[in-house]
């Protein structure tokens, strides 16, 4: 046990509450990561962020949201989404 495993309230001891991490909480390197509150979707053959959009969004054009999300997992290009991705959909 350390130093500060324990701290005195009036007598009492009781076990230290590790820090919570802030909402979104960070990624390996300590940078904040985006808030994504919402539903994961394995894209499968066939797919495009359009139909994506359209089918849980009902448009289309919402397709930038979905690629602004999942950056890090599609890449440069949002024409290139690979059958197995899982990506997140966030809430609009």
């Amino acid at each position: 046990m350390g130093l500060f495993d324990f701290i005195s309230d009036k007598g009492e001891q009781k076990p230290v509450e590790p820090a919570k991490p802030a909402a979104g909480g960070t990624d390996f390197f300590g940078n904040a990561k985006p808030e994504t509150s919402g539903d994961s979707y394995t894209v499968v053959s066939g797919d495009s962020l359009s139909k994506i959009a359209k089918h849980h969004y009902g448009d289309a054009a919402k397709w930038h949201q979905i690629y602004e999300a999942n950056k890090a997992t599609i890449g440069t290009n949002p024409d290139l989404i690979e059958v197995g991705q899982v990506l997140t959909l966030p809430s609009l």
